[in-house]
């Protein structure tokens, strides 16, 4: 009778494992982004060398996931997700959970949850006929880039992927959505002052509408104190702060700490029509106080189609426009070099004349659905910046002030 038990109890413990992972509701997940293009970087405006053309590979985007839920009863469930980049080239040596992770409750009344997130701001901006990182991404010429930052960190961009994040979303109703998120500020943490302006916060909101054919967002994102510290104790004294911005007080002493905001906004929607073309329009502006009396603004926008000829061919076409930065500052304040987040550039007093500092980018590219996850595509994009303009293909730094660009872009994308 005891070996019966004794069988019984070890076959229990056995199974109980097993038992475990079949309730278990962690799920492995991710999407593969492979780019190979040939780049043709212009010379620029100040007729220096021609750079070489190169060819690059990418992997903008690609990722490896794993999250899971379990509820709690109530209508509640308690979840988690860590996302890590997949870079298969065995470039990017990024940790684990360095993307979208983070740890929450949802239910009836929405979902709260802490971690490394984009930012709502990111989320709702849209993308019609564009990508947001790589050769086709228009990310730099839109908000300043797209990229995983701290809180308190990299003045000047807006499609944040914010770390030390704490964020909101409220339910759907009837297609409309509203998120906030803001961040601790864990990087006044090594401070040892008292003085507010050590301590940045971001705080980012959105609302979303989808229904049917159509949809609407719009978003705002404030970076509160991210140009802090510039110490100006006496006339001619100099003093820099987030963002490489530089001032000059060249006419009499101004405040020791000086402390400066950033924000933007973006109003974006999409439609589809019944022939399977998609069309959107993004318009952002940004504004940031880069120095004590200095305000520089910058507005962006872009056009898209997406088409859906027939079977598994598609088309999609994108023109983006960075228009020129605006400076404006008052006597005894110059601002010294480009688009918010790096200054701006002008005279001592007044409203700066816009330099011509901007650039326009358009692409086209035919994509082949190979299967329901898995898409191939060939295309072509070309940067012209304006005489001042300082932007490059992204994934290809340093063409230099001026320049034009252009590629020929290879791609395969796998979603498991």
């Amino acid at each position: 009778m005891n070996k019966k038990l004794m069988a019984v109890a070890v076959a229990s413990a056995l199974a109980a494992p097993a038992v475990a992972m079949a309730q278990s509701t962690v799920q492995m997940y991710g999407s593969i982004y492979m780019e190979y293009a040939f780049t043709s970087p212009g010379a620029n405006t100040a007729n220096t060398a021609k750079p070489a053309s190169v060819d690059i590979l990418q992997a903008p985007g690609s990722n490896i996931g794993f999250k899971g839920e379990e509820k709690l009863g109530g209508g509640m469930s308690a979840w988690f997700d860590c996302q890590s980049t997949a870079d298969f080239r065995g470039v990017s040596g990024d940790g684990f959970c360095t993307r979208n992770s983070a740890v929450g409750v949802k239910g009836n009344f929405g979902n709260f949850f802490i971690g490394n997130w984009d930012t709502p701001f990111k989320r709702t901006i849209g993308n019609v006929g564009g990508r947001d990182t790589g050769i086709y991404g228009t990310a730099d010429l839109l908000v300043s880039n797209s990229t995983t930052v701290d809180d308190g960190g990299s003045a000047g961009v807006f499609k944040r992927r914010q770390r030390n994040s704490i964020n909101f979303d409220s339910p759907n109703f009837g297609g409309f959505q509203f998120m906030a998120s803001t961040t601790s500020t864990n990087s006044g943490s090594s401070i040892t002052t008292s003085d507010a302006a050590a301590k940045p916060r971001v705080w980012s909101l959105a609302g979303a509408y989808k229904s049917g054919p159509l949809d609407l967002a719009i978003g705002y994102e404030l970076h509160k104190d991210f140009y802090n510290n510039r110490v100006n104790a006496a006339a001619g004294s100099v003093g820099t702060a987030g963002g490489g911005s530089t001032i000059i007080a060249a006419v009499a002493a101004t405040p020791a700490t000086f402390s400066g905001d950033e924000s933007a906004y973006h109003v974006s929607a999409a439609y589809t029509l019944g022939n399977g073309l998609k069309l959107g329009v993004i318009y952002t502006q940004q504004e940031a106080d880069t120095g004590v009396g200095v305000t520089s603004k910058v507005k962006a926008y872009q056009l898209g189609a997406e088409w859906k000829l027939s079977g598994p061919h598609n088309l999609h076409f994108g023109y983006t426009v960075a228009d020129d930065t605006n400076t404006t500052a008052v006597a005894g304040s110059q601002p010294l070099g480009g688009r918010p987040g790096n200054g701006g550039t002008g005279a001592l007093a007044g409203t700066v004349p816009a330099g011509a500092n901007g650039a326009k980018l358009w692409q086209i590219r035919y994509l082949h659905d190979l299967s329901k996850r898995t898409t191939a595509s060939i295309g072509y994009v070309n940067l012209k910046n304006d005489v001042s303009g300082t932007y490059d293909l992204m994934g290809v730094a340093g063409t230099g002030t001026g320049a034009k660009s252009s590629a020929v872009a290879m791609s395969i994308a796998h979603r498991f």
